[in-house]
């Protein structure tokens, strides 16, 4: 066991997360390439397997896992105070820009603008994830078994519609029970370079003082996230009445908050029916709008919950200004949608990092990891397919969903900015902005050309 490397400074920390919050594109698939490419390879900070073993956990919560990434690796790094501040940054960014296009939208409601400076955005996205399915797998493939996990989680998932939660529950299964037969096998152990440049929180070190399970910061950490979460919510609801619509935001967030598993597309058809149907918040189809908002701006995708309280309370003000009810809606929103991470990695974390080297667990993790590379490649080829081509059509056959393309279709800019993208990443190691902005530009004079 050796000590921690040498920390790294936390300001240094502050303008990484800040930064990522601005170019954190791609919804969950691409944020975790970004942190992983990153964090794990271009600056050292942390391994690639306590990178994946925070992922695992990650994944298996309720909510944004890649804002909770970005949490538990700030807090693994410099305490609460580092949680809080990658997790806030996380979102901040997103925030006011979807604060401003939800206000566009509700005003004026024409948002066709945004298309066109993130068209080339979503070309460079297909390669970011794509770079990032090499890397993950490369490293947590590690034989024929985890090869066969990520095939089965991929063909599950993109051609059986399995929801997510369920495959990852049934590699967790696996691994858990191979490992006491086959521990050799569900049990990888890590892989470890002797030249490879050190990282500054390596696989092999003593823990740190702030990971280690204490019972009384545990409940001290219980009784303020709770409060953190409830008060302000409770306040709302104390000041508009329980049929306000600021207080029916407050409460169904907060409950869609703890259910909203797989990821903002699983829970879209939730959202949906509870906005339009129950509510009334919004018009059918205005939810699949607000989706493309929170698709081509930087943050997590369920950042399209936002939209939805702008709006809802925008056209049921009451006695405010419709733009003050829009602006506390979305932040209400908000704060009921992403307060619950930030409690269950404090809560949760200390017990996982007491656990790493426990082999049933580890084997319960390995296959995790396996079936999520299968679920990043899934989402790599949805997203790839719905860019490259602009007709898409799914086919069903005996259970099976095939998706068909129409050829003629083919967006030929998009396929040359994500292989020159791709290239650049694998190739040359390009680094996020560079990626980011150039291909923005690219796409934005592309389509201005185009007019």
């Amino acid at each position: 066991m050796t000590q921690m490397g040498h920390p790294v400074d936390f300001w240094d920390a502050f303008r990484f997360w800040l930064k990522l919050g601005f170019v954190n594109f791609g919804g969950p698939t691409g944020q975790i390439a970004l942190m992983h490419q990153e964090l794990v390879d271009r600056r050292r900070w942390i391994s690639n397997e306590r990178f994946l073993h925070a992922l695992n956990y990650s994944m298996l919560l309720p909510g944004p896992e890649a804002t909770q990434l970005a949490i538990y690796v700030g807090w693994l790094m410099h305490r609460v105070a580092g949680g809080i501040v990658a997790g806030v940054l996380f979102v901040l960014p997103a925030y006011f820009v979807l604060l401003l296009l939800s206000w566009t939208y509700a005003v004026h409601g024409n948002v066709t603008w945004v298309a066109t400076i993130f068209y080339g955005l979503r070309a460079a996205v297909i390669a970011i994830v794509a770079a990032a399915v090499i890397r993950i797998g490369s490293r947590a493939l590690k034989n024929r078994t985890m090869v066969a996990v990520a095939a089965l989680a991929f063909a599950a998932i993109f051609f059986f519609k399995v929801p997510f939660p369920a495959i990852v529950i049934s590699a967790g299964l696996l691994g858990l029970i191979g490992s006491r037969y086959r521990p050799e096998i569900f049990a990888t152990p890590e892989s470890h370079t002797l030249d490879a440049p050190p990282t500054v929180i390596p696989d092999h070190q003593l823990a740190p003082s702030h990971t280690r399970l204490n019972a009384r910061r545990l409940l001290r950490m219980l009784v303020i996230g709770l409060l953190l979460w409830w008060v302000p919510l409770l306040t709302v609801i104390l000041w508009r009445g329980a049929g306000d619509v600021l207080a029916q935001q407050a409460v169904f967030f907060s409950k869609a908050a703890l259910i909203t598993f797989g990821g903002a597309y699983a829970v879209l058809a939730y959202l949906a029916q509870a906005a339009v149907e129950h509510f009334g918040w919004l018009a059918p189809g205005e939810m699949l709008d607000g989706l493309g908002l929170a698709e081509s701006t930087p943050g997590p995708l369920i950042m399209v919950t936002e939209f939805v309280g702008f709006l809802g309370a925008f056209r049921h003000p009451a006695d405010l200004d419709p733009v003050v009810a829009g602006v506390l809606g979305a932040t209400i929103t908000i704060w009921a949608t992403f307060a619950p991470s930030f409690l269950f990695i404090f809560l949760g974390a200390p017990f996982i990092e007491r656990l790493r080297g426990n082999i049933p667990l580890g084997g319960a993790l390995s296959t995790i990891t396996a079936s999520v590379v299968g679920v990043i490649l899934n989402l790599a080829v949805w997203f790839g397919l719905h860019t490259m081509f602009g007709a898409v059509a799914e086919r069903s056959v005996a259970g099976i969903t095939i998706p068909i393309v129409d050829l003629t279709s083919l967006d030929v800019v998009a396929l040359l900015i994500a292989t020159v993208t791709f290239a650049g990443m694998m190739r040359y190691r390009w680094s996020i902005v560079p990626v980011v902005l150039g291909s923005g530009l690219a796409g934005f004079l592309v389509k201005t050309m185009l007019r």
